[in-house]
């Protein structure tokens, strides 16, 4: 059951309104009631520590109730354009969370609020993206690797891949502890062969059954059958504050330009967190990017990662394996070249 905090009494006609984020970050159409001309406008939510979280709102509210599932106790609830709710317990690192706000501004508009985020986790390991398979066909599907450099918490990274136009963030991880040194594998389909293809969210690195799982790396599966990676495309991961952790960029051409906005767009993302450098230090463009055109239509080979060198955050540290060369969940040393 739900705990409901209840401030101010009264009965009021609502219509709720879903607003899908995962991050804590989200937008919202409102449901205004009241005499006053401008309704308040739910603008963002974001988990600020492990026991307290903010939302904002285009002017001075005050909450007449909030719902939070699962049930967290309440400490306290500020009123303002920003509303911050101090919470009794500390919440687990990006554990999912929704909270239901019903808020009134001095007109007597009232707003009713359906918001979806994630907790805190101030404890995310920084990592390397590793390998990549673009190709498919099945049971093979595309993949994407990355190796965790230090123990944390992954609950709330999120992978994005831009070519995905409709939703370019394609994952986004539950709570899992993980040690340094860890291979983790993402796999961008979930077909009917996959038996058992389960997220391996504790310590049985086994406990998945699926096409290309080892029995000693961390496997994770995106629902559905679509195509998510392209040989050329923009991969990264972003923690709760949309910062990049690592990147890479791939191309089937050299060509001087972006044939696509929403490249351009990724490019300059990377370009203004330093995540994938240019050899002119502008922003990157496709002749920047790991060169797949030697890929062509091979399940054998992947976009791979040279462990064996410290990280230029460029091409410089990636290569096309030769055939047979695909290692999903392990290490790709010794390099595998063509």
């Amino acid at each position: 059951m739900k705990r409901f905090f209840k401030v101010l009494g009264g009965a009021f006609a609502l219509v709720c309104f879903f607003v899908s984020c995962s991050t804590g970050d989200s937008g919202s159409i409102p449901q205004v009631l009241g005499s006053g001309s401008e309704a308040p406008v739910f603008l963002s939510s974001k988990a600020v520590s492990s026991r307290e979280i903010s939302f904002q709102f285009s002017h001075a509210v005050q909450v007449v109730s909030l719902n939070l599932e699962p049930v967290v106790a309440v400490k306290s609830i500020s009123a303002g354009a920003m509303v911050n709710v101090v919470l009794e317990e500390a919440l687990s690192a990006g554990e999912p969370i929704t909270a239901d706000l019903l808020v009134e501004d001095a007109a007597g508009n009232t707003l009713n609020v359906l918001v979806p985020f994630r907790a805190r986790n101030d404890n995310m390991p920084k990592l390397l993206i590793t390998e990549l398979r673009t190709e498919y066909s099945k049971p093979k599907s595309e993949f994407v690797e990355f190796k965790t450099l230090e123990a944390g918490n992954l609950g709330a990274l999120r992978l994005f891949i831009t070519g995905n136009t409709k939703n370019p963030e394609v994952f986004e991880f539950p709570p899992v502890e993980v040690a340094a040194g860890e291979y983790i594998v993402i796999h961008l389909r979930t077909l009917d062969g996959d038996v058992g293809a389960t997220n391996e969210t504790g310590d049985n690195l086994g406990l998945s059954g699926g096409t290309d799982a080892l029995a000693d790396a961390r496997d994770f599966w995106v629902p559905g059958t679509g195509k998510l990676l392209h040989k050329t495309d923009v991969v990264y991961f972003m923690d709760q504050d949309d910062k990049v952790i690592d990147a890479v960029m791939i191309s089937e051409k050299s060509d001087a330009q972006w044939s696509k906005d929403y490249f351009i767009a990724a490019a300059d993302l990377l370009h203004k967190q330093n995540a994938w450098i240019a050899a002119d230090g502008g922003i990157p463009g496709p002749q920047d990017a790991v060169s797949s055109a030697n890929i062509k239509t091979s399940l054998t080979r992947s976009i791979s990662r040279d462990e064996t060198v410290s990280d230029t955050n460029s091409a410089a540290n990636w290569y096309i394996t030769a055939n047979s060369g695909v290692t999903p969940g392990e290490s790709n040393n010794p390099r595998r070249f063509e």
